[in-house]
């Protein structure tokens, strides 16, 4: 797994802080964007600091369900390059303190046989594609996550290794699906990354193995939360839930995000419909209020049906009071969407995900209205909802 230093806290006056040590598991952002800290003093008094500030943004991005279409289209004859796909999206993915995809095939390589849907297996070069463009967090638990087995996995989560890239959701050992991943930022805030499904296709979970996916389970799902929260400041919990290609969420859907608000959780990703569902505030039985994205929708696939064309960018920022007076205060604030289109020309050759606000209609035809009511969409149950367009 990979070390990094442990962040620190910045103080008002000249000592002199040592990094914490390293250890195993631990993670820390590539910090793509710049993160504030705000220092305030108490009035009249600047011997001691009354509040300090922390801000992170933190992105994620929908469903990378990678078909023959796209991996072909990724061949140059030699090798395979999925970066020219991204070209587009990559600086908005970069812009976030931290960036998570949902990696829903298995980057099981070539050394075990590519596979297209219903089974699929894809490039490793997909994982360096997702690392170039800026991602440091994939989640991996999905309905596909054993279509070829726990060989598969282990030619994933090995290589995920070797790209210092932290992934959640499904795991080489028990060792490691105990390891909950915490991921450190220079702004003392931490974020624990949990990710569960709700099957995998009828292909059954080898018995003694069941550390290979995490399913969703409320039980499982409540003690995971609760050693997290020892742990980190922030929990995303990303669902593999809900009915394919339904455009609003379920009851189903609804009631595991409300149990996720009622545990405490933050944020809550969701994935697997392949189309947008609105975004939403869901509060807690304590008064806490959690963050939902129904469904981000296909960020890249070879699915041709429109809605299933269109996925997406949420982004959000994670506010830190630290009050010497009372408790830390933890917020997320600042709703963004940016919408994206996976374009491709005829023969399904030259894939690319493109910003749906710089869309023409040489691309798509009344670009304009289809943005509109896309982001109408979005935002039905959230207006003060922004959308990405710079």
């Amino acid at each position: 797994m990979l070390h990094y230093k442990a962040s620190f806290l910045l103080c008002f006056c000249a000592f002199l802080l040592a990094a914490c040590m390293n250890e195993d598991n631990s993670y820390v952002s590539n910090d793509h964007a710049k993160s504030e800290v705000d220092i305030q003093n108490k009035p009249g008094d600047t011997d001691f600091l009354t509040t300090e500030v922390h801000e992170i943004t933190l992105s994620a991005i929908g469903d990378l369900l990678i078909h023959d279409t796209v991996y072909q289209d990724a061949f140059n004859g030699n090798h395979y390059n999925f970066n020219p796909m991204l070209e587009k999206v990559a600086p908005f993915l970069q812009q976030s303190s931290v960036t998570m995809a949902n990696q829903e095939t298995m980057i099981g390589g070539v050394e075990i046989g590519l596979s297209s849907y219903p089974a699929f297996n894809t490039p490793k070069k997909m994982g360096d594609a997702l690392k170039d463009a800026g991602i440091d967090v994939v989640t991996i638990a999905n309905n596909h996550t054993l279509d070829h087995g726990e060989t598969a996995i282990q030619e994933a989560t090995s290589y995920w290794e070797s790209l210092d890239m932290m992934y959640t959701g499904a795991y080489k050992s028990r060792e490691d699906q105990n390891e909950i991943r915490v991921l450190q930022t220079n702004q003392d805030i931490t974020i624990a990354f949990l990710a569960y499904t709700y099957g995998t296709n009828g292909i059954p979970v080898p018995k003694g193995k069941e550390y290979l996916v995490n399913l969703i389970d409320k039980n499982k799902i409540a003690a995971d939360i609760k050693e997290a929260k020892k742990l980190s400041d922030v929990i995303i919990l990303s669902l593999h839930y809900g009915n394919q290609y339904e455009r609003m969420p379920n009851k189903r859907q609804k009631d595991l995000v409300q149990f996720a608000a009622d545990q405490g959780v933050q944020v809550v990703i969701g994935h697997h419909p392949h189309v947008l569902q609105p975004v939403d505030w869901v509060e807690g039985k304590n008064g806490n209020k959690t963050f939902v994205a129904y469904s981000l929708g296909n960020f890249l696939s070879g699915q041709d049906e429109f809605y299933r064309r269109i996925g997406g960018m949420v982004q959000f920022t994670i506010r830190k009071t630290v009050n010497e007076d009372a408790e830390d205060k933890l917020e997320v604030v600042s709703p963004k969407f940016l919408p994206t289109f996976v374009d491709y020309q005829p023969g399904e050759t030259d894939f690319d995900v493109i910003p749906m606000y710089q869309l023409t209609n040489e691309v798509l035809p009344n670009a304009k209205k289809h943005y509109k009511e896309i982001k109408a969409h979005l935002s039905q149950w959230m207006p003060e909802l922004e959308f990405i367009e710079e």
